[in-house]
Formats: structure tokens, C-alpha cells, sequence
């Protein structure tokens, strides 16, 4: 009977759960989702209960479809940059804020342009950014002070799932290096950062290797089926784990993760700080940690483009068929896709969506088509900020929900100047979580294994004349927040007086 170990993957949408043998093959795999709340401009806020309810749903059904006795571990995968605030009882007072949450946008901008603000990227590695933990610890201090006296922890998404399923609160270093409070150097919770966000070092988990495990509880026994005792091992954050998934863990070899957001990452030995602070730096163990930068506005362009531009289409396949009617470039329009705002490599909330160059001889079908190709350039920029940084990046392997489409494929190729490999299977976090796990039980070596055995099942090459298209409209792009920067400041100042209806 071949042992499994189960990858729990708690994403922004829903908590994938997928089994895979030491060999790499899958076995099951199930799904649970759950909404976004957005009760207030800015907010992106979950029910840690429904998420908690999502887990024990997803991974009860995968035990039940391999059975019982065949699971060797959990291990665990999560959306990085959640924040909850826990009584000292350890009850939710809070819901789970997300990464796409900017109600901080004003705390970020202040800390970032203040004399330590470079600073505390340098020594975090992470951005100050409305999506750090760190920024937004500043706003409720500030905001919610009568709330913040009743918080006995703060914690994260996957940190409070441990906690119902094991009883311990613990933190793996790879989410706590993505919190804006871990210093990268000594890989303890950095003072300057903790007396910034106003928090204590005993109101923060216990700090662990992402290989930590940890014995499943009798209440967590009960709710997925499986023996009192079963190792769950605490694993990452979702972004360097999809670099496992796909066996981008060489030097030089990137991955790409490109769904409804996007981000670029490739593997280092030692933790590796831009001075310039264009890139992040996050753990995924304690010698292997991803540089690169991320995205807010991947695939949910082009779900924006089918509703507000090709409401009367069937689908997405329809929209990229009428996107790829269009030539490379769009006619010289350009569209800047920040619809979310943004983040690398300016790691700013101030950015809007924009189309610059319009004229009466565009088409709908132009519209799409630079839509989607913002979204290419900006991940262009981005692998540009890495190389900047001192990296070199030679091979790309892609994963992601769009990546099922042959235009993405091959603008972002293009786009990016450099093949892109495509892995057998979707399920990088989940699989990267399960090969964590093995490595934890010593049922696999190390990391590097299940790198080699990620099996590249087609190459895409870039366009030699689209290429060229893209690398003349690179620097144009580029140079277009800086050019719109002081209108998107007085469009966002004007935004509370001009409703949307």
C-alpha cells in the first residue's frame, strides 16, 4: 500500500486539497471555496470560520477517497500576507484580511517614504506595501485602537487553521518572512518593524521551519477522518511552494504564477535584498528562499474585459479569440491593467487602470487584446527588476489557471522575451506543500527530487517579431506611472465624491 501525503493548499478563492504518492503521482484530489467580502472601499476580508469549514470539507474528501489508512501526513500551503486578530482565548475578533486588501494605502505611502522606510524593506524583505501584514498592524493601531487592546495574538490565515486542527499556535518562517517582521538576517521578529506595526513579540506565534510537524488533535481527528496523532506539517506560503511545484528550484530558472493575480520567482541559496526595493525576498526552508516581485492583476483583466467590453460573448475563449484578431501591440495602444491597484515593482496602492494611446482607428478587439498584453508587460518588468537586482533568470516554467490558454501562452512568452515550460499537472502549491511534507517525513531527500522529477511537457518560444514589438513598448509602459502618478493622486482624492452610480 503506497503512503500519500496530502498538500493543503488555503488559496484567496478556495482550499485545494491533492494527494500525491512520494513518486510524484497524483491520487485525489477535492475543493472547497468561499467568498471576498468587501463591506468597505478597500477592504478584502474572509470568515476565517468558512475558510476553517473549507479545509475540513476539501481534505475529508480526499482522505475518503484514498482512505484513511494510506495518509502518511498533512502538509500545508497558504496565501501568504493574511492578518487575524485573536482574542486571548484565542477566538477570532477580526476576519481574515487578504493580500488584496489597500484600506493601509495611506499608513504604506507615509512609512515608505519616511527615513527608514528602504530600510525596513532591506531588512524584511518585504515590501511596504498595503498588503503587508506589518502596514496593516500600523492601521488598526491607528484606526482601531479601542480593538487592538483586546487582541490578545495576531496571526495569519493558515495559522489559525493549525490552531483548530493541532491546538498550537506556530508559525512557519516562509509566512513570517512575508509578514514585514521577520528580520531576514537573524530570522528573528525584527524590533523596528514589530514598533512600527505597534505589536509585542509574545502577541505573535512561536516561530518554526516550514518542515515543523506537529500531531493532529483529537477535535481535527474527528473532523477529516484520520488517526489522533497524524503528523501535520506546517509548511509555506503558496508563492515559494509553487516554485517547487513546477521544479523551478535551480538557479536561473524561474516560475511564473499567473492566475486571477500573478508573480514572478526564482530560487537563491541566502536571502538576497534589491537596495532599490523593487523585488521581495520570502523563505521557502532555511537555505532556499524566491526573489521576485508580484502582480494584483492577472486573469481578473481579462474577466473585467468580458463583463465591461464583450458583455454580449459567450466566454473567455470567445474574448481571446476575439484578442487575438488583433495584432502584437494593439495598434499602439497601451493599457496600464491596475484595476487593483498594484505592486511590483513600485509596490504602490496610488496606480489606476489606464488606456494611453487611443485613437478612432482601435477596435474592441484592441482593447481586449492591450488589456492582456498590460498584464504581460507589467510581469515583463518585473523579471526586468530581477535582472536589475543582480539575478540571472535563462528558463521560466509557467503555472496558472490562464496558462491553459495558447495566447497567453505566447504573448507572455513574447512579452518576456524568454521561453516559457509548461509542467505536467496545475496543482504547484498543493504539490509543493505535499513534497514539503515528504521531506519533513523523510520520505523524500530533499527538494531537489521532486525538482527533478517535474516533467516539462511543452516548450513555448517566443515570437521573434512580437518579441521585438514588446521590447520597443517596454520602456514606453514603463514610463507611464510616473507620467500619470500626479492624476492618479487626484483621481484617488476626487474618488469619494464621484460615485460609481
Amino acid at each position: 500500500m503506497t503512503q500519500v501525503v496530502l498538500g493543503v493548499d488555503i488559496g484567496t478563492t478556495a482550499t485545494k486539497v491533492v494527494a500525491f504518492t512520494p513518486q510524484g503521482d497524483l491520487v485525489a484530489s477535492a475543493e472547497a471555496g468561499y467568498p471576498l467580502h468587501t463591506p468597505h472601499p478597500g477592504y478584502a476580508e474572509q470568515d476565517p470560520e468558512q475558510i476553517l469549514a473549507a479545509v475540513i470539507e476539501a481534505s475529508s474528501a480526499v482522505v475518503q477517497q484514498v482512505g484513511a489508512e494510506r495518509v502518511a501526513a498533512l502538509s500545508f500551503s497558504s496565501a501568504m500576507h493574511t492578518l487575524i486578530g485573536l482574542s486571548p482565548a484565542m477566538e477570532p475578533l477580526t476576519p481574515s484580511s487578504s493580500w488584496a486588501d489597500t484600506r493601509a494605502d495611506a499608513q504604506a505611502e507615509r512609512i515608505r517614504a519616511s527615513t527608514g522606510g528602504l530600510g525596513l524593506h532591506r531588512r524584511t524583505g518585504t515590501p511596504v506595501h498595503p498588503m503587508s501584514p506589518m502596514v496593516r498592524l500600523a492601521w488598526f493601531h491607528e484606526q482601531e485602537p479601542k480593538l487592538c487592546e483586546r487582541v490578545g495574538f495576531w496571526c495569519g490565515i493558515k495559522e489559525y487553521v493549525l490552531l483548530r486542527l493541532t491546538g498550537a499556535l506556530v508559525m512557519d518562517r516562509s509566512i513570517a518572512s512575508c509578514s514585514g517582521l521577520l528580520n531576514l538576517e537573524s530570522l528573528t521578529w525584527d524590533s523596528e518593524a514589530l514598533a512600527v506595526a505597534g505589536v509585542l513579540p509574545e502577541q505573535l506565534p512561536e516561530l518554526v521551519a516550514t518542515t515543523h510537524a506537529l500531531p493532529l488533535a483529537d477535535d481535527g481527528a474527528a473532523h477529516l477522518g484520520l488517526p489522533a496523532g497524524t503528523p501535520v506539517v506546517v509548511g509555506a506560503g503558496d508563492g515559494p511552494l509553487a516554485n517547487l511545484g513546477v521544479g523551478a528550484v535551480r538557479p536561473g530558472m524561474a516560475a511564473c504564477s499567473l492566475g486571477t493575480s500573478g508573480a514572478l520567482r526564482v530560487m537563491v541559496d541566502r536571502p538576497v535584498v534589491d537596495p532599490l526595493g523593487r523585488v521581495f525576498c520570502y523563505a521557502l526552508t532555511d537555505d532556499l528562499w524566491v526573489v521576485g516581485g508580484a502582480i494584483n492583476n492577472g486573469g481578473i483583466v481579462m474577466r473585467w474585459a468580458l463583463e465591461a467590453l464583450a458583455p454580449d460573448l459567450a466566454g473567455e475563449e470567445d474574448l481571446l479569440e476575439l484578442a487575438a484578431s488583433a495584432p502584437a501591440g494593439s495598434g499602439g495602444l497601451l493599457m496600464m491593467p491596475y484595476l487593483l491597484s498594484e505592486r511590483a515593482p513600485r509596490w504602490s496602492s496610488l496606480p489606476q487602470g489606464a488606456y494611453v494611446g487611443l485613437t478612432r482607428a482601435h477596435g474592441r478587439e484592441h482593447l481586449v487584446r492591450a488589456a492582456l498584453e498590460g498584464v504581460c508587460l507589467q510581469l515583463s518588468l518585473v523579471l526586468e527588476s530581477m535582472r536589475a537586482a543582480g539575478l540571472e533568470v535563462g528558463e521560466v516554467r509557467a503555472t496558472g489557471g490562464v496558462m491553459r490558454s495558447d495566447l497567453w501562452r505566447q504573448m507572455l512568452a513574447d512579452a518576456l522575451g524568454t521561453p516559457i515550460d509548461l509542467t505536467e499537472g496545475e496543482q504547484g502549491s498543493g504539490y509543493g506543500a505535499a513534497v514539503l511534507g515528504m521531506v519533513a517525513l523523510g520520505l523524500m531527500d530533499s527538494v531537489a527530487d521532486a525538482a527533478a522529477s517535474a516533467t516539462v511537457t511543452e516548450t513555448v518560444r517566443p515570437d521573434a517579431a512580437a518579441a521585438g514589438v514588446y521590447g520597443e513598448l517596454r520602456p514606453v509602459y514603463s514610463g507611464l506611472y510616473d507620467a500619470l502618478a500626479p492624476a492618479f493622486g487626484s483621481l484617488k482624492r476626487l474618488a469619494p465624491a464621484l460615485p460609481l452610480r
